[in-house]
Parts: C-alpha cells; structure tokens; sequence
C-alpha cells in the first residue's frame, strides 16, 4: 500500500490531509492549522494492515483483537492491571451448575448494546453458537471446552430472563472453563442488531451478518465503529450506552505501515500516540520535552515456524533441520544488537511472567554444531527454504539476521516479504514452508499457549502445531492431562515439562520476547496495556 503524505498547512505542519478529511466527513471536526491533534480526538498511529476481520467470531489477529476488547466484552474479563483476577463484566456473578461441568451465569440488568438494546440471555447463546458452528481460526479456544457444532446447541440453556447456564464437554475444570470465556472469540453480541445485517455474501446461515461485521460492531463496550477504511484508518466513537463511559468520544487509529513515519506523526502532533515503533525510532525521540515513552510487559513470543507438513519442501519434516535450525539463529544479535533491548532471549512458549513460564535459554549461534547435525541428516546437500515474513520492521531484519547465519551452515533462506494478512492466510492453509511469527497467548492461563504449541488433536483444530504439521499424539495427551489437574502446583510442574520438550524437539522454534514501548504525547494519560494480545485499553485515556 502507498503511504500517504503529510500535510501542511499555513507553511508548516498542519493536520494530515487524510485526518482533516476524514474529521471533517465523519466527525464533524473543523481542520485547524496547527500540528496537534483536535483535543477530544485520540489519534493513534500504528500499523492495521494485518486485520482480516472485526467480527470476534472470525478476526485473531493482533489489531483485530485490541479492537475487540475496546468494542465489545465478554461474561467475565481479566483486570485491566491485575490478569491474574477475573471481573464479572457481563455477568454479575456465577454459580455450579446443576451438572457436573456447567456455571449458571446472572446476567447485569443495566448492560446495553451500543444500539441501546439489553442484555439478554439470547445474545449470550446467540453469540458462542455462532462462534462454534462458523468454526473460523480463533474458535479452537472455545473447542477446547468440548463445544462443537453437534453438541453446541444443548451447550448453552436459558433459564430465565437474567440467567443462562453454561455446559462444557472436555474434561476441564471451572477455573480453565472461565479462562477461556475471557478469550475476544466469546464476545457477547447484539443478535438482533447482527440478524438485522444478514446478508447473501455471509455465504451460509452459520455466518450470520459475517460480512457486516467484518468491518462493523454490534457490541456492548465502551466503543462502537463508526468506521473501518481497510488499509486506512478505523474510527471508534463513544458508545452513549456503556456502563463506564470512556473519557475521549472518538479514537482515530490510523494505518501508517513505515515506522519512522509514525514516528515523525507522534512528533510533531498529528498523533497522540505511536506503536510499535523501531529502536531507531525510540532512541531518535531521547530529550523531546513533549514526548514520554511507556514500557509495558507482553506476552508476546516470537518464533520460527517450519511446515513439517509441507508438500513442496519434505526436508522440513525432518527433525534434524529442526535441531539444526535451534543452532543457526543468533539470539543475542538479534534481541541486543539488531532490536536494541526491545525483546529479550526467550525459548520457551510460555512467555515471562505467567506462573510457569521456563526461562532457561539454552540455545545459541553455533554453526558447526548444526552443520554436523545435517550433515549425520544427509541435509547438507545445498538446501533452500522459502521464508515467508510480514513486510515490516522488524521481521525483514530478523528474517535478514537468518538468512545470514543459516548461509553460514548451508541452507539458503528465500526471504519473501507480505502483507500480514497475507501472511497469515498462508499459514492457516498451512501453505508456507517457514515463516517468522509471533504468539501471543489467547487469554491469562498456560493452557491457552499449551494448546497452541504442544497439542495437536488432528480433529481440524487448527492451532500451531497443527499448522506446523506436527504430529504428537503423546505430547497432545500431556496437555490434555494438564488441563485437568486440579492441583495448582502440580498443574505449573506439568506445564513446565510440557515447555522443556517443545523446547527441544519442535518444527516451531521459540527465540524472542517482546518488551511493549509506546511513544505518547506528554499530554495524553490514562492509557493502560497489559501482558495479552487484546489487553489495550482506550476508555480511560484523557488529553
């Protein structure tokens, strides 16, 4: 996509031409002419390119997911500052049910869709059955309460106008099962406004107002969509309906993919705040008196996918050029040199910071070590691996950092540059032969990055070992097994085991965790974030 310009205005920076359109045609904002943006719009630059759907039932990516949990809300979330803690959001507390594996929720009289409709047990049910029965990519997470689409619909019961029970299938207690409720997939929906949207382009009944929502929101939290520009921008209002109305009335996030022009954005006004921005970036705004730089933790871990499943390149099913590879990437170039502290070497799935999580490293840059290894393997005859990676800082210099190191041993690495949505589409057709990723767990539990990484049930559930092509029954069972151990202590020495042998012997190769930094102008407060995807929050944010 081309990036667009800045605009000026009376000889210097003034509002973008892109802003000042689109605040005058749909916000009914007056263009001014200087730099800072208008005082009750927060304007944010990032990169959205990678979104491929708003609608909860279908988008899981990072993007997707922020703006899901600022634009709907689910029965029970984690805290904003402590995720560890489940709030009653939607509901206003729960019960056991009558029947082993099952929670009878009440729901809050006073919540409202942004369409000023109630609350209703219906929207409930009408919400997780559609999830299920659409059966897009983030709807393992609710596979993983045994829902599927034959047993769905005896799954969620109404009991009466404030209550509706929850039954669940696998063999997992009701501290995973609520876990896994707070996951953007088990968003609560305004089902008449969603009904109301039906369309031929949703293409089956299953997928309800799929096409609408793809770029709409039928939610109940403190902002509604009042526009998506793919590529361009997407615009939040107010929902006049919220229990906790947010402080700003709208929050313009503007798709700019190059991060030194974020960068310039944030600077000089035209943006309150700026993601995901380069270390070059940081450092370029040290010493601006108007600016201040937040650091938050993340549970994001990166890593290096190889399809053992690959029908044009069966080397990569090879676990030897799975162990070789674990010696072919420089950890502490890539985290201290190349990204300058933004991430830090970690090699386990689990990332830092969840009870759990493993963090001895030990791996690291040996050539000779993997060269032998193909060697024994008989791969040392001149390989060449495609890597698919997104077309933006820092997965070029990452893949870069590869390509020279795995040079070193032999194998030539194809770098092919994307758009992240292009890039995910592959991988969930599982059509790439490598790729550098990131993962962020799905909600506040080690199953949730357990069930991604080391199960692998081969019943179409698409997590990352299934798209990696790894078969593993056993290790599958262990994960299984973890779910149900009701001894906390005993459920962490589980998951910790579980850790060690994908650590070892895995097509998918943990290296980096990130370390979140936003740049924002002096002025703006109240903005939070925290160790998950979805964890972004706007409601609070002031100028």
């Amino acid at each position: 996509m081309s990036e667009r310009r800045l605009g000026t205005a009376h000889g210097g920076y003034g509002m973008p031409h892109w802003l000042s359109v689109l605040a005058c045609t749909l916000l009914c904002v007056t263009p001014v002419a200087h730099a800072l943006s208008p005082p009750d719009i927060l304007v944010v630059a990032q990169s959205i390119d990678d979104i491929l759907s708003l609608d909860p039932a279908e988008g899981f990516e990072l993007s997707s997911l922020q703006i899901e949990n600022n634009t709907y809300q689910r029965l029970v979330e984690p805290d904003p500052d402590h995720p560890e803690v489940l709030n009653p959001i939607l509901a206003a507390a729960w019960n056991t049910g009558p029947i082993s594996n099952s929670l009878i929720f009440e729901l809050r009289t006073t919540a409202k869709f942004s369409s000023g409709r109630p609350l209703r047990p219906e929207d409930v049910i009408f919400s997780l059955t559609r999830a299920v029965r659409m059966n897009r990519a983030p709807v393992f997470i609710l596979n993983e309460l045994g829902w599927n689409a034959g047993n769905i619909d005896r799954a969620l019961i109404r009991v009466d106008a404030t209550h509706v029970q929850l039954n669940w299938y696998a063999h997992i207690g009701p501290a995973l099962a609520l876990s896994i409720l707070t996951s953007p997939v088990a968003s609560v929906l305004d089902a008449t406004e969603v009904t109301s949207h039906a369309a031929p382009a949703d293409g089956s009944t299953e997928a309800v107002g799929n096409a609408w929502l793809k770029l709409h929101s039928a939610g109940s939290g403190p902002f509604a969509i009042r526009r998506y520009l793919p590529r361009e921008a997407l615009v939040l209002q107010v929902n006049p309906y919220a229990a906790n109305p947010p402080r700003l009335k709208t929050v313009v996030i503007r798709n700019v993919t190059d991060a030194a022009t974020r960068r310039l954005l944030v600077e000089v006004g035209d943006a309150d705040i700026a993601r995901d921005l380069g270390p070059d970036q940081i450092a370029a705004l040290a010493g601006k008196t108007d600016l201040k730089t937040l650091e938050f933790p993340s549970a994001t871990v990166d890593y290096l996918l190889l399809n053992a499943a690959s029908t044009t390149n069966s080397a990569l099913g090879n676990p030897a050029l799975w162990e070789a590879a674990r010696w072919l990437i420089d950890y502490q170039g890539i985290a201290h040199h190349l990204l300058k502290g933004e991430y830090r070497v970690h090699q386990a799935f689990l990332a830092s910071g969840f009870p759990g999580a493993l963090d001895d490293t030990p791996y690291h840059l040996d050539v000779a070590k993997a060269k032998t290894i193909l060697k024994g393997a008989g791969l040392d005859g001149g390989l060449v691996i495609r890597l698919e990676v997104m077309n933006q800082p820092p997965y070029v210099d990452i893949a870069q950092s590869l390509q020279a190191t795995f040079a070193a041993a032999g194998i030539r690495l194809e770098i092919v540059p994307e758009l992240a949505s292009q890039v995910y589409a592959n991988l969930r057709a599982r059509n790439v032969q490598a790729s550098w990723l990131y993962w962020v767990p799905d909600y506040y539990d080690a199953n949730s990055s357990a069930g991604a990484f080391a199960l692998n049930r081969e019943d179409g559930t698409r997590t990352l070992a299934w798209r990696a092509g790894w078969h593993i029954p056993q290790l599958t069972a262990q994960v299984q097994a973890a779910a149900l151990e009701e001894n906390p202590r005993t459920r962490l020495a589980e998951y910790r085991a579980i850790q060690a042998d994908v650590q070892r012997n895995s097509p998918c190769i943990v290296a980096l965790q990130a370390r979140s930094e936003v740049v924002m102008r002096k002025n703006v407060a109240g903005y939070r974030q925290n160790l998950d995807a979805e964890m972004v929050y706007y409601d609070r944010v002031t100028k």
